[in-house]
């Protein structure tokens, strides 16, 4: 079978994460990559056995054996990397957010529309088996009606003021960082398991470290809790460290609330979703992901753990190894980039076949919701999305 090559933007975190996943599929080849530098991408073409290396991403975009153009990069050039691929005739897979503002996420929608082309989102949250299987109790009606939705994304990876990223410089990251970086996840997770489109938000957003020590050398994401600089800038901080936001979604009587949070001791990595219905209710922790609680009021509570055998078939192809056999966020990853090569491959995008993946769209109204969010904190208002 022939492989589809890909080529990837960005060797950062979640660059590697991506070039192994797509390794583990077997039918796409990473074929070349291009980082910030010459040097950079040297370093990682031979750290991660790339066969191509390119001075900048246009090379690797005007690459004609590349069919694919990954995106891993910092989240203010997502925008002309993807739109420049797109231009270029290549489907594009780029990391959350899609851009730094809805503006820039509808070009986008709107270009790939026009070129006909494959475009996603990678919000990986939606293909943990655990979620899929929420989704189809939903679905099916096992919960009632959804009275209650309740989670977060809480982590602690900048909890001192020495801890530092260029996700904290709302010129990087957006004007959003924790609800942009975290709150994203969750949104599209909670919508993608309840079939529900927020309507509206209430928010309330935090910098509890007003001013932050950056290092004058770089220190890769997340590995500020193993570095501690003792050369820095002092540097006064725009984007928030928590946020808490009530919402209302279409044609329902739900109510949610969501806690977004990258200064909460212990929490590494803890998407939370609750979900509780007239009938009954479930429970999920990324941090034990392979684990569902299902609550009752007249019999005993069920602790659901993940097994193909026993759940439902429709997330039943989403667990790839036996019950016991531990899948979390790699896997996660696997599954979201099997779904969307495997629908490149097949050509489906050729049959208008609707995408079982997040896609720019996705991408765009979480910006949408994430505007929104922002406005209702500045005007202490209830705030209309505005699709």
């Amino acid at each position: 079978m022939r492989k589809i090559k890909a080529g990837i933007i960005g060797a950062g975190f979640i660059g590697p994460v991506h070039i192994e996943s797509l390794r583990r599929l077997g039918f796409v080849e990473v074929a070349g990559i291009a980082t910030v530098s010459k040097d950079e991408t040297k370093k990682a073409k031979e750290l991660l056995s790339i066969p191509k290396g390119y001075d900048d991403y246009q090379q690797l975009i005007d690459d004609k054996e590349i069919e694919v153009v990954q995106i891993a990069t910092p989240n203010y050039v997502h925008f002309p990397q993807a739109k420049a691929a797109l231009e270029a005739g290549k489907h594009v897979i780029c990391d959350k957010p899609l851009s730094m503002d809805s503006k820039e996420a509808k070009i986008l929608v709107d270009l790939a529309e026009k070129k006909g082309l494959v475009n996603a989102v990678t919000f990986n949250h939606r293909f943990y088996p655990i979620i899929q299987q929420m989704r189809a109790m939903t679905q099916k009606n096992d919960l009632g009606s959804l009275y209650i939705i309740r989670g977060g994304f809480t982590q602690d990876w900048l909890l001192y003021d020495t801890d530092y990223n260029w996700r904290v410089e709302s010129d990087k990251g957006g004007k959003l960082r924790a609800v942009g970086d975290l709150g994203t996840h969750w949104l599209d997770t909670v919508q993608f398991v309840t079939g529900l489109k927020v309507k509206s938000v209430f928010s309330d957003l935090v910098t509890f470290v007003p001013v932050r020590k950056k290092s004058r050398t770089d220190i890769f994401t997340f590995a500020g809790k193993e570095t501690r600089p003792t050369d820095f800038d002092e540097i006064k901080i725009d984007t928030e460290d928590y946020s808490a936001v009530l919402l209302k979604f279409f044609d329902c009587n739900t109510r949610g609330v969501m806690i977004i949070s990258q200064v909460s001791a212990g929490k590494k990595c803890s998407l939370t979703l609750d979900i509780f219905g007239s009938k009954s209710s479930v429970a999920w922790d990324s941090e034990r992901a392979n684990e569902l609680w299902v609550g009752h009021r007249n019999k005993g509570n069920e602790l659901l753990v993940k097994d193909p055998s026993i759940m439902d078939p429709s997330a039943k192809k989403y667990a790839r190894y036996p019950g016991g056999h531990e899948e979390g966020f790699p896997d996660s990853h696997t599954q979201c980039n099997r779904a969307i090569y495997e629908y490149i491959r097949d050509e489906k995008f050729k049959e208008d076949v609707k995408p079982d993946f997040p896609t720019f769209q996705d991408g765009y109204e979480e910006e949408l919701i994430c505007e929104a969010i922002l406005e209702s904190s500045q005007t202490n208002k209830w705030t209309d999305v505005a699709y």
